[in-house]
């Protein structure tokens, strides 16, 4: 279908200075896609100088692919005849982000991210959704056929809300959480065998929710890894082991793998998330309990003051590489955004993990609107969830709240109906049995004050 032409790819979150700037070295390093990327944000600035630097890549020497970067300043010039659409995108600023994460903070109530789950994630969504009702719509009316690739969180609800405003949406939502799970076993391979695979050589079967998803198989060549993961849990469960995916020189995003190893000696099946995000599904007095816990499980709080130093640095190289003072280095990133697209367009087929409806029942004992995430086939014009089975009863009772909130959450911002986001911080694990009723009242009211447009709520 797509393979014959060149193709026309919308980008919403245009002006990104991180997601962007990866989608654009990957495209150009791709010989078989060719086309144009429309650049759509508020910010058109940022989108301008994604225009120059995407313009400056294509024209390198080493550029496989060759595409023409161009700024549009409505949705209707971005998505008209689109082929692909890619959202990614900052729900509000960064300041209504230090609402989300540390608020909550006053009662003793901590979040590493806080961009998913807890207060900061319903707030978030409180946030996102009319956007996301609006980028639906719009899609429906420019771009029907259009395949439509989120990164944005909360994940699970920007795709709940896609497919509840637009049901024929050809929507999907991709995550890169479980890469850095399989880089994990990709290193114990290493470290107990001396083999040295790639992370796409481990198979592994998905199943959970965004942020909250586990591996119930693992195996290598064949070979089923549980068996060496449980030992490799045990010895190295009380120090942690850094892996692959441990910076070194960013103490705020430090994780250890202590809770993935805690996780897998409750429930005997591997979190697939980092344990950043993997504690924000947790009861919070178990590794949120206060800052000394949380230290002692090997992680760390990420904080906004420290978001916002580290955008304004990438805003400060996105300029010198727009203008041409920094070389650009082309080099891939490691998602999968491209294959994915590749194999859309017929020219491959891949198996990775995605985010859709559970409609296919691909996780047997869900709700069927229930946003999941496992694996699926891509091939031309096409996505197949695989069948995962069933997440035993501890993990899915874990799940539930956070199931139950992603209607909650989408009727409460459709609905304008504050008693619901109550329900909801009442229902989520970081809340329940750290405040009262009053408490949660008093907080989600100051927390929808600070940060949602009273015609939301």
């Amino acid at each position: 279908m797509f393979n014959s032409k060149a193709l026309k790819i919308a980008y919403i979150g245009g002006g990104s200075t991180g997601w962007a700037r990866m989608f654009m070295t990957d495209l150009a390093l791709e010989p078989e896609l060719r086309g144009e990327v429309r650049l759509y944000d508020i910010d058109i600035e940022a989108a301008k100088r994604n225009e120059a630097i995407g313009n400056r890549i294509t024209a390198d020497k080493m550029s496989a692919g060759k595409w023409n970067y161009a700024t549009v300043t409505t949705l209707q010039e971005a998505l008209t005849d689109a082929d692909f659409v890619i959202a990614s995108i900052l729900p509000g600023t960064f300041e209504h982000m230090r609402t989300d994460v540390h608020l909550p903070e006053r009662h003793g109530i901590y979040q590493p991210v806080g961009d998913t789950a807890g207060p900061g994630g319903i707030i978030r969504s409180l946030r996102t959704i009319p956007l996301y009702v609006l980028f639906a719509q719009a899609v429906r009316e420019f771009a029907p056929e259009a395949w439509v690739i989120n990164y944005t969180n909360p994940m699970s609800i920007c795709m709940r809300t896609l497919y509840n405003a637009f049901p024929q949406i050809k929507a999907l939502g991709c995550c890169h959480e479980v890469f850095g799970t399989q880089e994990l076993l990709a290193s114990m391979l290493r470290d107990e065998t001396g083999i040295r695979p790639g992370r796409e050589d481990i198979r592994v079967n998905v199943l959970g929710i965004n942020h909250f998803t586990w591996f119930d198989s693992a195996e290598y060549d064949g070979k089923n890894l549980l068996p060496m993961f449980a030992n490799y849990a045990e010895r190295n469960y009380e120090k942690g082991y850094p892996g692959e995916n441990y910076n070194k020189t960013v103490e705020c995003f430090r994780s250890t793998n202590r809770i993935k190893f805690d996780l897998y000696r409750k429930y005997g099946q591997i979190a697939a998330a980092g344990d950043r995000h993997l504690v924000e599904f947790m009861p919070g007095d178990i590794y949120l309990r206060d800052c000394e816990t949380i230290k002692s499980w090997g992680f760390s709080l990420t904080s906004v003051d420290w978001r916002i130093k580290d955008r304004a640095e990438r805003v400060e190289r996105a300029k010198r590489l727009a203008d041409g003072r920094e070389e650009i280095a082309l080099s891939t990133s490691g998602e999968e955004g491209i294959t994915i697209i590749k194999a859309l367009c017929g020219l491959t087929s891949i198996v990775t993990n995605v985010n859709l409806p559970n409609t296919a029942l691909q996780i047997k004992n869900l709700p069927k609107e229930t946003v999941v995430e496992t694996n699926a086939v891509f091939s031309k014009d096409s996505v197949i969830p695989v069948s995962s089975g069933q997440l035993t009863g501890d993990i899915r009772n874990l799940c539930f709240p956070h199931i139950e909130n992603q209607t909650l959450i989408l009727e409460a911002a459709l609905s304008h109906d504050r008693y619901a986001v109550y329900a909801a911080f009442e229902r989520d694990p970081l809340v329940n049995g750290r405040c009262t009723q009053a408490e949660i009242r008093t907080l989600a009211d100051e927390m929808i004050e600070r940060t949602v447009e009273e015609k939301w709520l």
